[in-house]
């Protein structure tokens, strides 16, 4: 009989299926928080079940029209123009029973591919330039990459579709299309441009076999130039579109012909001006439509007075607000998500968050209420039909990306709680709303963060928790005071002030934004509120796999994995632990630095052939500078970062070394590398079909490795207030927090840390041999930043909390922490209570972020074995939520892992 690891360490009386404060009673325990949605969203998510991911060629069609046609043309225009008749040529669909209409596409879960972006992926596999794709390094993430082939993803051909990315269905008549339309822009897009001019650059040898060793996860410029941001609906709400369409207009008078003091850009506010006007010309289109759509639906209505109704009704909304400032909560609702929608529909976005949506909308909210034009109900039931459109966004991007980074997901999140301009508690009673529809209405969209601030008020930070108990995964928690302090030192240099720093919100999973105060008027009443004033903040260096890198400084630069050597042999002995530290951080830094030049060619590619225009009109100060956000237009610049994951995969791996080898000098260097090398005698977790590391198979050639192993797995890890591996922790936390602004962005602004792991330690852990911890090869890597590895935080969550915090957290955009804990351990008011003094307790001692998965680890195990009986799912991944039979089996195995905490 084949043994597994668990059962070979229980033998040892060393259990890895680790349980703190207690043990699960034998039956699943289900969740306890459990409510309906309003029956017609019900029916929506139903729907949304019941419907996979499809790509259309609609936009792309018309995008590349219009761009062929205007050949010559100065660029933005030309842009700007595609863009107008891709957005005015788009089909509306509007589903029976939405409140709320529109989408990317006309499926109900649709998106489309822009080959101006990147087209080789599309190709067909017999196309020459298909195959030649498959030679760069950026191809590596997709083929490590998985997506559970559960849910609404198209993983393999059927019938009359083709899957495309890994997730997307494509009907078999449009392929053709794809093809055509994807081969006009070879040799042109941002992706083979950028690759073209990259190629100059002297390390660039050193990046490619980077990205095969999957070193790094992919390229920021490589489809997703944008993102990880918030959003700001300020302007359209305020000025409506032809308001801004007359500011440009006389913009233009202002400026034309004059460079104003500045030759270099000052001459292109003419060209910028002209882009923006015939941009919301085409999206004044595209909501028009919509509302010429609802009315033709509303003639043919005849037998349901009811359904006939709401289509008037959403015909009247959309043609108002297709040119003016909404008057009402819903025209107001319905216009930040068709901002949200046509952001997204003008470029390959991932994680564009709605911010703090609550306060946006307060002004509307509060004169309804008090007008009596709506009910609280009402506004509910809005709030869970804006849900369902969320969750129905997709992204449309490789499979590495959107599989081995995203899960599928698209991290828009909305941020609650924080303070206001002057200091004072924001918290309000839409809040409380938007909280109580992610309870009715449990949908992965939009996911939910508190701004943890101590003058929150306690029935605002129950509800949080009570939202935390339906087992979603949201709300996330935040440290507002953290995220202030990191954004005035960062943004400092470029005006930031407290005051501004306080409307921070959070961008993506967990990415501290610049943001800004603005002052909307309706109805003759002025009021303060928050929206996106920075660049994307997850662009520039992409997830660097720690142990990876840890792994090539053991064997001289070389991988065993892709046969290549990657990083230059430093041909050292690594006689000494300092030694062994100072090489780690010289191959990190000819990483970084081939990563960081690569990535500044793509986004300055990106900034001359794709710039923004919608996105840019919608960010301050870009509509009153006149310049795009690719010319640094908008307010905050200095938005680029250096992102890890696996950290404390490498700090347990560095500990083990630290302590066997050259401290204790048990073992040789040498016999630990054998060991490595052949993976502790145990097949690797592709062998096995599994990457959790209990569930590896031994393969029954002996003993060799046995103690060596088992002194690995006893090393000091971190996550257990042991000063041994924490002070590894916090030697490496602040060189790397230095080291990142050592380097620079394309805008010329410093870099910084971000922490996190979305879902990269799953394909890049498949990627790295096993590891001196006693990791075994290819199980996936501790998850987050702060999250101790699976089964190794043996003395409660306080000790974690130690460990996580003995660096400076304000020193990096942000850090992530996750916790499952078992459903008993937090039931009932008492318990609410135990989880928000746990939250408290890790915010007050300067921890950033911190989630929660509350849910039966015998639950997944169950849902793993029977997909089918839990469509409806939800576990919180590292910083988003996503339906459980959507995600590979790599993550699904590592969640499955973690410590479940029976007490708190």
């Amino acid at each position: 009989m084949v043994k597994k690891l668990a059962d070979i360490l229980a033998e040892k009386g060393v259990n890895i299926n680790f349980q703190y404060g207690g043990k699960a009673p034998k039956e699943m325990v289900d969740r306890e928080v459990k409510k309906e949605p309003f029956p017609r969203v019900k029916k929506l998510k139903e729907q949304y079940f019941n419907t996979l991911s499809s790509a259309t060629m609609e936009f792309p069609y018309w995008y590349t029209r219009k761009y062929r046609e205007l050949d010559g043309e100065i660029p933005v225009i030309r842009r700007a123009a595609a863009l107008k008749h891709a957005f005015s040529h788009s089909t509306p669909t509007i589903w029976p029973g939405e409140l709320l209409v529109g989408g990317k596409a006309f499926y109900y879960r649709g998106s489309f591919p822009m080959p101006w972006l990147s087209e080789g992926y599309y190709m067909a596999k017999e196309d020459e330039l298909y195959k030649a794709a498959l030679e760069r390094g950026m191809a590596s993430s997709g083929e490590l990459s998985k997506f559970g082939s559960g849910g609404g993803n198209v993983t393999q051909n059927f019938g009359n579709v083709v899957s495309i990315a890994g997730k997307f269905g494509i009907r078999t008549e449009e392929v053709p299309a794809l093809i055509k339309c994807a081969k006009e822009w070879v040799g042109k897009s941002v992706d083979d441009l950028g690759h073209k001019y990259e190629q100059m650059v002297p390390e660039y040898d050193i990046k490619e076999k980077v990205m095969r060793s999957l070193i790094c996860m992919f390229d920021s410029g490589f489809t997703l130039p944008l993102g990880r941001e918030v959003i700001n609906y300020y302007y359209p709400l305020q000025y409506g579109f032809q308001g801004l369409i007359e500011m440009a207009n006389e913009k233009k008078d202002e400026v034309a012909g004059r460079a104003d003091g500045d030759g270099l850009v000052g001459m292109d506010r003419l060209y910028f001006y002209e882009a923006v006007i015939l941009v919301l010309e085409g999206i004044q289109t595209w909501i028009r439509n919509y509302a010429q759509e609802a009315r033709r639906l509303a003639a043919v209505c005849t037998d349901n007075v009811q359904q006939k109704k709401e289509y008037e009704e959403i015909a009247g909304v959309m043609d108002w607000i297709s040119a003016n400032q909404p008057r009402t909560f819903r025209e107001a609702l319905q216009l930040t998500y068709l901002i949200h929608i046509a952001t997204l529909n003008e470029d390959a976005i991932s994680g564009m968050s709605p911010g703090r949506l609550g306060q946006v909308l307060w002004p509307w909210f509060e004169q309804d209420m008090e007008a009596g034009r709506t009910d609280e109900g009402e506004v509910l039931e809005l709030l869970e039909c804006h849900r369902m459109k969320f969750t129905c966004i997709d992204c449309f991007a490789s499979t590495g990306v959107v599989g081995g980074v995203l899960s599928g997901n698209t991290f828009n999140n909305l941020s609650m709680g924080g303070l206001t301009k002057d200091g004072k508690s924001a918290a309000n009673r839409l809040e409380m709303l938007i909280m109580e529809s992610g309870i009715t209405n449990e949908t992965t969209q939009p996911t939910l963060s508190v701004l943890y601030d101590e003058k929150l008020p306690e029935d605002f930070l129950l509800k949080a928790i009570e939202c935390n108990k339906t087992g979603t995964g949201y709300p996330a928690w935040m440290n507002n005071q953290n995220a202030v302090q990191f954004l005035c030192q960062q943004y400092g240099p470029e005006g930031m002030t407290i005051e501004e720093a306080r409307a921070i919100a959070i961008g993506g999973c967990l990415e501290t934004s610049a943001c800004s105060w603005h002052d909307l008027t309706l109805n003759g009443k002025t009021y303060t509120v928050p929206g996106g004033a920075g660049q994307p903040t997850s662009v520039g260096v992409h997830f660097i796999a720690n142990p990876k890198v840890l792994e090539l400084v053991l064997f001289n630069g070389y991988d065993h994995r892709t046969k290549e050597q990657v990083l230059p042999p430093h041909n050292k002995r690594l006689e000494t632990y300092e030694e062994l530290w100072e090489t780690f951080k010289e191959y990190y830094e000819i990483v970084v630095d081939c990563l960081a030049t690569t990535n500044n060619i793509q986004h300055d590619i990106w900034r001359k052939q794709n710039m923004s225009i919608f996105h840019s009109l919608c960010k301050p100060d870009c509509l009153e500078k006149g310049q795009h956000i690719g010319n640094m237009g908008i307010r905050y610049n200095a938005t680029f970062n250096i992102e890890s994951c696996g950290q404390i995969s490498q700090i347990n791996a560095q500990a083990a070394l630290k302590k066997l080898v050259y401290d204790d000098k048990k073992y040789t260097l040498e016999e630990i590398k054998e060991a490595i090398l052949n993976n502790f005698g145990f097949k690797t977790a592709a062998e096995v079909g599994s990457f959790s590391l209990a569930a590896q198979e031994k393969k029954g050639e002996g003993d060799k490795y046995d103690e060596l192993h088992n002194d690995c797995l006893k090393a000091p890890k971190y996550g257990n207030d042991d000063s041994y591996a924490d002070s590894i922790l916090l030697e490496y936390e602040e060189w790397f927090c230095d080291m990142c602004r050592k380097h620079e962005s394309l805008y010329g602004k410093p870099l910084y840390s971000c922490q996190i792991s979305v879902s990269t330690h799953g394909p890049q852990g498949a990627a790295t041999l096993a590891s001196a911890d006693g990791r075994l090869a290819g199980t996936t890597y501790a998850d987050g930043s702060m999250s101790a590895y699976p089964g190794t935080d043996r003395n409660g969550p306080y000790a974690l909390f130690t460990s996580a915090t003995c660096w400076d957290q304000t020193q990096s955009q942000n850090s992530q922490l996750n916790l499952k804990i078992h459903p008993n351990a937090v039931r009932g008011l008492e318990g609410s209570k135990k989880l928000l003094d746990l939250t408290r307790a890790y915010m007050r001692r300067g921890g950033f972020h911190i989630q929660y998965n509350i849910v039966d680890s015998k639950v997944l195990k169950d849902a793993q074995d029977k997909p089918e009986e839990y469509r409806d799912l939800m576990v919180r991944v590292a910083g988003f939520t996503q339906y459980w039979v959507e995600i590979g089996k790599h993550i699904q195995d590592e969640v499955i892992a973690r410590t479940e905490y029976e007490g708190v």
